[in-house]
């Protein structure tokens, strides 16, 4: 256990927001959380878990005790015969998680290459693209209790996974640390190629030879390529990925919108619900390159908040608050931030 004081903390959200915590412990092991269970004062004190920052909004400086989670680890639990278990440590890159599962031969992750973030946080958010969430993979990860120092292992079910959230963003909000992630990787592995994007990816593969079929390795790179060309890299453009969740609602909400708005992006269901595409109600309000003090709209993807230069949290939130007016004057819609406001 490492402890810091009056860290600032730009260089742990990938909004490149300011803030400080005034204790920040660095936590590397589950011996590390019992440690901090057991120490006279941070044991008893308010806790927030930092993983890579790229799903936070800060607003304001940290009285809690911030836990920086850098445990580490890539290994392969068990070869089934129907999937591949592996494990990785709360403090991994996410991108990275998956690059390694591909280059060791355990595909089943490549529709979420390149989503910014740490292993730990994968669960926290349940998150998902192009056809794939993590529920679908997840077999099972390793807690550890912030007031009694004991570790338990849960399952899918206690994980509670809903769209964009989980039970880590409920009920166990700031009670327990991450430790480790276990995937369950399919076998024999089947492309999830149901997206628009990759269904072009796989037109032009096949232009040539219609019976060709993509790698997970080539589903990667076209992800990849996707993302990349839509979403700003948080290295070059502070960001906290998509900043709204994607509004789910009944079909009768929806034939009401298409009425007003025949153009609206939605896709049906498979428990019969439609989901709207947030990014296009944001663009067709206007919202789409506009700028509140240093916090703007990217232009590329209106889903998606950026950093112009030295914004501040309350920029960012002001900015969003008025987005959110705007869609729900013209649609009817309250979008809900996806982001973990502190």
């Amino acid at each position: 256990m490492h402890i810091e004081s009056s860290v600032g903390l730009r260089p742990y959200n990938t909004f490149g927001l300011p803030a400080v915590a005034h204790t920040l412990v660095r936590i590397a092991s589950d011996a590390d959380v019992r440690s901090v269970v057991d120490h006279p004062t941070l044991g008893t004190a308010p806790k927030f878990v930092l993983g890579g920052g790229s799903n936070i909004i800060l607003t304001r400086d940290m009285p809690q005790v911030v836990l920086k989670i850098e445990v580490m680890g890539l290994r392969l639990v068990e070869a089934r015969a129907d999937a591949w278990i592996v494990e990785a440590g709360a403090g991994e890159s996410w991108h990275a998680l998956v690059m390694w599962t591909l280059a060791q031969g355990y595909p089943g992750l490549e529709n979420l290459a390149l989503i910014p973030g740490t292993v730990g946080a994968s669960p926290v958010q349940n998150i998902g693209a192009y056809g794939v969430e993590l529920q679908d993979r997840f077999e099972s990860l390793d807690v550890v209790d912030l007031r009694t120092g004991l570790m338990s292992t849960l399952n899918t079910q206690r994980c509670a996974f809903g769209y964009r959230d989980s039970v880590f963003k409920q009920s166990l909000a700031e009670r327990v640390v991450i430790t480790r992630v276990r995937f369950r990787l399919p076998r024999p592995w089947q492309p999830v190629l149901g997206y628009l994007e990759l269904e072009r990816k796989l037109a032009e593969l096949q232009a040539s030879d219609a019976h060709a079929q993509p790698s997970a390795q080539q589903i990667a790179h076209w992800v990849i390529a996707i993302r990349r060309a839509k979403l700003p890299d948080p290295a070059c453009i502070g960001n906290a990925g998509s900043f709204f969740k994607n509004p789910v609602v009944t079909p009768e909400q929806c034939r009401d919108i298409i009425g007003r708005d025949p153009e609206i992006v939605h896709y049906p269901m498979p428990d019969g619900s439609v989901k709207l595409a947030a990014g296009w109600m944001i663009d067709a309000c206007g919202w789409k390159g506009k700028t509140v003090g240093q916090a703007g709209v990217y232009e590329k993807q209106a889903l998606v908040l950026v950093n112009r230069g030295e914004a501040i949290g309350s920029e960012v939130m002001t900015l969003a608050g008025a987005i959110q007016e705007s869609v729900y004057g013209r649609f009817g819609i309250r979008l809900e931030t996806e982001p973990v406001i502190v």
